[in-house]
């Protein structure tokens, strides 16, 4: 019986090349990043409460766990510690509040003695520039006549009355949200995570929100002791130059809330000691020694206790932080010069575990 041929088979068909995927054109990029820019400017009134409310809530977290080791419900630890915070700013704010008064109240009248004596020094100065335009004026005829613009501004006295209940507000708001987040966070991160779509992807977003509450928590400690040992050692010096013990802790204070703010807050310390210096002193040499006591201490802290402290892994490079600084402070005021650093470390840490992204944590180092 004759075999009967058999069909030959078809040729398997090559696997077709894999679609590029579409690229945004620089445009759309550019586009996409001012409308982003200009919504976290235009909605600062709703984004600046939150960050702040997660920011504290991030710091709290690890407390709250302590005090959940000790079998305390995690309302109560919550709002103990919400509650130990809010009563160790306004200890603070109560005591510090009266030589603040008191020297706001004199300044001004030091300040005018002082301006009196510039001008005194400066008077040879502008008297030869008055002359150099009279003949100026003569030389050129009586046209060549300088022009004085005088402008005028009302001052609306139902302005302070608007912003103070919005001021109320916010502080409320932001105290408020911190302790839904201390108490309801880790139920949100969990119910969050739940909604990925695989077991590496939730295993990965964990490892990351943990990792960001330790290094923040971290991070913000270690700031917060090295900020206060510093305002602590200015104070100290200035009672040994003879400033009285409240105003010197006042300026420590101040001098410990402006090193939250690297690079900006330092030079408006250095200002604000050299006015210290101007209203407390005399001779030339003894108004620049509070600002010359500020720079000493904080090139210190910045130079070698910092460094040592945090080590490697939260170094920032210094053009980034400036940047950073500028970018925020543009959008958010003081609050953002307050949360550049914090939003730069959660963004480094994000870069370093993302895969194809860890030229751009080195970028930040």
């Amino acid at each position: 019986m004759p075999a009967l041929p058999s069909d030959p088979s078809p040729p398997a068909a090559e696997p077709a090349p894999p679609t590029p995927r579409p690229r945004a054109s620089s445009a759309v990029l550019v586009l996409a990043t001012l409308a982003v820019g200009y919504t976290l400017w235009a909605a600062q009134d709703v984004i600046l409460p939150v960050l702040l409310a997660m920011f504290f809530a991030l710091v709290g977290n690890p407390i709250i766990r302590l005090l959940q080791k000790l079998r305390l419900p995690r309302f109560l630890a919550a709002l103990l510690v919400l509650a130990i915070g809010l009563a160790s700013a306004g200890a603070l704010a109560v005591q510090l509040a009266v030589p603040a008064a008191d020297w706001f109240a004199e300044t001004p009248q030091q300040l005018r003695q002082v301006s009196r004596k510039v001008q005194d020094l400066v008077r040879p100065v502008q008297q030869a520039n008055q002359a150099a335009e009279s003949f100026a004026r003569a030389a050129g005829g009586e046209d060549n006549r300088k022009v004085e613009v005088i402008r005028t501004r009302l001052d609306d006295p139902y302005r302070a009355l608007v912003r103070t209940p919005r001021l109320a507000a916010s502080a409320l708001a932001v105290v408020l949200l911190t302790l839904f987040f201390m108490i309801y966070g880790e139920n949100l991160q969990r119910h969050i995570i739940a909604l990925l779509p695989n077991r590496q992807q939730k295993r990965f977003t964990t490892d990351i929100l943990r990792a960001m509450e330790r290094e923040i928590s971290r991070y913000v400690l270690t700031i917060t002791i090295i900020n206060t040992l510093l305002g602590l050692a200015l104070a100290g010096a200035l009672m040994l130059l003879g400033i009285a013990l409240p105003e010197a802790l006042l300026w420590g204070t101040v001098a410990m809330l402006l090193n939250f703010a690297p690079y900006v807050g330092p030079l408006v310390g250095i200002a604000l000691m050299l006015l210290v210096g101007l209203t407390e002193f005399r001779e030339p040499l003894a108004i620049a020694l509070p600002a010359l006591a500020y720079l000493a201490l904080h090139t210190l802290e910045g130079q070698l206790v910092t460094p040592i402290v945090l080590g490697r892994r939260m170094a920032i490079s210094p053009l980034m932080l400036v940047l950073a600084l500028m970018l925020s402070g543009w959008l958010w005021g003081i609050v953002g010069l307050l949360l550049a650093v914090p939003l730069l470390v959660c963004a480094k840490l994000v870069l370093v575990r993302l895969d194809g992204m860890q030229g751009w944590a080195r970028l930040l180092e």
